[in-house]
């Protein structure tokens, strides 16, 4: 398999770190060295031969090869079996209605949410139970590690390079969970976006750092998202008015009152995309006054429509916890999904 990366020799794997992290390779942890057989094995896993043109970024039209995603895969620690769902992400981030560019470059200091699901997290041994959102298991983190590694060192988006953020947040250096299907009522994320029953697939979302809620004191499914909602109007009061997509996590405990009540993931949707709204004039109670003028009674929703609203069963199985999980900028970038292994754009 002939690789067209340069390629550099060290005395060991200390001196990789450090030839790594003095050439801003790195994300400031240390990496995987990415030998010529580490990467080799992640291509074959995922059939791709290393020329294989993932997609093009759309802005500075930047071609992204099977070979390259598969070096930062592998200095990110992934192992062959999780390649696949590399390509996935991205090629998912590439998609028009993500806008690529946007979420990596802005000062708003996003990260790029993926969320798996289908048969391929068993296989990778994905927990979509505790600490679901913070490194609940190996194939989790280094996927979600891998695509940051990729935003670096292929798109050139480092802090104060291409990646303007004022602050950021710590999903940036790995923000990837697994749905707990096997453990929930609903149909899994994928099919709402018409990926089919048994097929394995990733979904990218342009998102702010997760807002954890909590209610213990009600089973009735209103009352819970009416907790849920408020964090949603906090989030419009204090840093975007606009739509977009936002995404809910819903542990175990809460789904549980859910699916008692007979509420379906629609009846969510329709329920947040009706009650999750602010008046513009909410704003004076918030220092943005200034920005009022004579909009204050005019009333904005956090969903354009129900289906914007990403609905996902993930976390432990006790407390009555959940988060809501903001869009970058409203609905400038779009969730994406796509099947792990589908062609896209690709000639017949």
């Amino acid at each position: 398999m002939g690789l067209a990366s340069k390629r550099h020799t060290v005395e060991d794997v200390v001196q990789a770190q450090e030839f790594f992290h003095s050439r801003g390779w790195s994300d400031g942890l240390p990496v995987v060295p990415p030998t010529a057989a580490a990467v080799e094995a992640c291509l074959e896993w995922a059939m791709l031969p290393p020329e294989h043109l993932v997609g093009i970024e759309p802005v500075r039209e930047r071609p992204i090869t099977a070979e390259k995603l598969a070096v930062n895969a592998v200095m990110a620690g992934c192992l062959p079996m999780h390649f696949p769902v590399v390509v996935a992400a991205f090629t998912a981030m590439l998609q028009e209605p993500f806008m690529l560019h946007g979420p990596t470059a802005s000062t708003g200091g996003c990260a790029i949410l993926i969320v798996i699901n289908g048969p391929v997290r068993d296989e990778l041994g994905m927990s979509g139970s505790f600490n679901a959102l913070a490194g609940s298991d190996r194939a989790t983190t280094v996927i979600g590690r891998a695509i940051r590694l990729v935003i670096y060192n292929l798109l050139d988006a480092r802090p104060g390079d291409v990646d303007r953020s004022t602050l950021g947040h710590p999903g940036k250096f790995s923000y990837c969970i697994a749905e707990d299907e096997g453990n929930s009522p609903w149909s899994p994320l994928a099919a709402d976006f018409g990926v089919p029953d048994g097929a394995s697939a990733v979904t990218v979302m342009a998102a702010g750092a997760p807002r954890q809620i909590m209610n213990e004191w009600t089973t009735e499914p209103e009352r819970i998202l009416d907790t849920f909602v408020a964090e949603m109007r906090a989030n419009m009061r204090h840093y975007s008015i606009w739509p977009g997509n936002y995404a809910i996590i819903v542990p175990p405990q809460l789904r549980s009152h859910f699916e008692d009540a007979g509420w379906s993931k629609a009846d969510i949707r329709n329920y947040v995309h009706a009650t999750a709204k602010i008046r513009r004039g909410e704003w004076h109670e918030c220092g943005k006054g200034a920005v009022v003028g004579d909009r204050g009674e005019r009333e904005y929703g956090a969903l354009s429509k129900p289906e914007d609203l990403l609905v996902i069963a993930a976390g432990g199985p006790a407390g009555g916890f959940g988060a809501i999980i903001p869009p970058w900028y409203g609905n400038k970038s779009h969730a994406v999904t796509i099947a792990i292994g589908a062609c896209v754009d690709c000639e017949i």
